[in-house]
C-alpha cells in the first residue's frame, strides 16, 4: 500500500465515523486553542506593562523615601520606626551630580478644583519644569511652569479637565482656584490617555513650593531623576545613594529603584506566567491525546473484520500500523487548524474588547499548539496500530 493509498484510504475512515471523529477534533481544538488565548493573553500583560514603563521616560531612576530592603514601608510603620523623609534640599544635591542630566522632585495629592461655577476633586501633581521633559509630555497649548516661575502661581491642566472647565476652549490665562489658592492657567497638557492606571488627561500640575504649602507638608513624595545616558543609569544610581547616605546622618534609609530593573523583573515574572499557562493550557492536549488513544482502541475491536480482510489480501504489519497513524493525523490536523482559527479569534475578541492589552499570540506559542496536537495524536495512536498489526487474519475475519 503506498502513501497515497493509504492517506486516502485513512481519510475516508476519519470521514466515515463522523461522529466519533468530531469528538476528537474538538478535544485536539479546544486544547490548541486554549494554548493560543492564555499565551496571548500573557504575552499581552507582559507587553504591556512593559510599554506603560516605558512610557514614564527614559534612563529613568526614581528615589523613594524609606528602605524597602530593611524597614521601609508597613513593616516601619508597624515597627513605629518612621524612615527620613526626602526633601527639595534633598533634590538639589542630587541634582548636581555630574551623571544626572535632570531631575524632578514629585508631591501628590487631591484637592477641590473651582472654576466657572464648577467644582470637583482632581489629582494634584506638585513638581518643576523639568517634569515635562523626565516624563515625556507634551502640551497642547501655553507653556510648562516656565523655569524661574517655580514661585509663582502657575498651574497646568490636563486635557478633560480643561475641556470640562473651559468648553470654550478660552483656558490660558484663566484664574482659578485650586484649594485655598488662586492660580492662572498657564498651559494644558496633549491628551495622553492612561498610564499605569494614572489618568494623565484629568491631573493639575502646579510648581512644588505652592504643592507643599497646599498639603501642609515639606516632604517629597518621589524624587524623578533622568539619567545622562543608558550606561551612567547605574553610576547615578550608586552616586544618589552614596549622597543621600551622607545628607542622613550614614543611614541608609532611601530606595532608589532604575526603570532597567522593573522592567527586567516584570518581563520576568509575565514571562514565566507566560509558560505557564501555557503548560496548564496543553494538558488539555494531553487529555485530547488520551481520548484518540480510547477511541482508536475501541475503533479495533469494531474494525477486526476490515483489519482482517486487509492482512488477508496481504497487507503487512507496517501498512496496518500506518493506516492507524495516517488517521491520527488527519484528526490531529484537522484539531490543531480549527484551533489555530479559533484562538486567534479569541485573541481577536479580546483585543476588540480591551484595545489597551495587545493579547497578540506569539508565533512560538501558534506553531507549538498545533506541534504538540500533532505529536501528541500520533503517540495516541502507537498502543492501538501496534495492536490491529497484531491480529491474526483468520481470528480477525471470524470476530474473534
Amino acid at each position: 500500500m503506498n502513501l497515497r493509498d493509504t492517506l486516502s484510504l485513512s481519510f475516508m475512515t476519519v470521514v466515515s465515523y463522523r461522529t466519533r471523529s468530531l469528538l476528537i477534533v474538538l478535544a485536539m481544538a479546544l486544547g490548541v486553542a486554549a494554548v493560543v488565548v492564555l499565551t496571548a493573553l500573557g504575552d499581552g500583560a507582559r507587553n504591556y506593562v512593559v510599554g506603560q514603563f516605558s512610557s514614564l521616560g527614559t534612563n529613568l531612576i526614581i528615589v523613594l523615601p524609606g528602605r524597602s530592603e530593611t524597614s521601609g514601608g508597613i513593616v516601619s510603620a508597624a515597627l513605629g520606626q518612621t524612615p527620613r523623609d526626602l526633601t527639595l534640599e534633598d533634590a538639589r544635591f542630587v541634582s548636581q551630580l555630574p551623571q544626572v542630566k535632570r531631575l524632578a522632585p514629585l508631591n501628590v495629592g487631591v484637592a477641590e478644583l473651582n472654576a466657572g461655577g464648577k467644582l470637583r476633586e482632581v489629582t494634584v501633581l506638585g513638581s518643576t519644569a523639568e517634569l515635562l521633559p523626565i516624563r515625556h509630555m507634551k502640551l497642547s497649548k501655553g507653556s510648562f511652569l516656565a523655569h524661574g516661575s517655580e514661585r509663582s502661581a502657575q498651574i497646568v491642566l490636563g486635557s478633560e479637565l480643561a475641556h470640562e472647565f473651559f468648553p470654550d476652549g478660552n483656558v490660558i490665562g484663566q484664574r482659578i482656584r485650586l484649594g485655598d489658592s488662586r492660580f492662572m492657567v498657564s498651559g494644558v497638557l496633549a491628551s495622553q490617555g492612561e498610564s499605569m492606571g494614572f489618568n494623565n488627561d484629568e491631573i493639575a500640575i502646579i510648581p512644588i513650593d505652592y504643592a507643599q504649602e497646599l498639603f501642609n507638608t515639606s516632604t517629597l513624595f518621589r524624587i524623578l531623576v533622568e539619567a545622562r545616558s543608558r550606561n551612567a543609569i547605574e553610576p547615578a544610581k550608586a552616586a544618589i545613594q552614596h549622597t543621600l547616605k551622607l545628607r542622613h546622618d550614614g543611614e541608609d534609609d532611601v530606595t532608589v529603584i532604575t526603570q532597567d530593573a522593573i522592567l527586567a523583573t516584570f518581563d520576568r515574572i509575565l514571562r514565566a506566567l507566560t509558560l505557564g499557562v501555557a503548560g496548564i493550557a496543553a494538558i488539555s492536549l494531553a487529555v485530547a491525546g488520551i481520548l484518540v488513544m480510547n477511541v482508536m482502541l475501541v475503533a479495533v475491536a469494531q474494525r477486526t473484520a476490515e483489519i482482517g480482510l486487509l492482512k488477508a489480501i496481504g497487507a503487512p504489519s507496517a501498512d496496518i500500523r500506518h493506516l492507524f497513524f495516517a488517521e491520527a493525523v488527519w484528526l490531529s490536523l484537522a484539531g490543531g487548524a480549527i484551533g489555530f482559527g479559533l484562538g486567534h479569534l479569541g485573541a481577536l475578541l479580546i483585543r476588540l474588547a480591551y484595545p489597551q492589552l495587545p493579547a497578540w499570540p506569539p508565533v512560538w506559542a501558534s506553531v507549538a499548539g498545533v506541534a504538540i496536537a500533532l505529536i501528541t495524536g500520533i503517540l495516541a495512536s502507537l498502543l492501538p496500530a501496534a495492536r490491529a498489526a497484531r491480529m491474526d487474519p483468520v481470528n480477525a475475519l471470524s470476530g474473534k
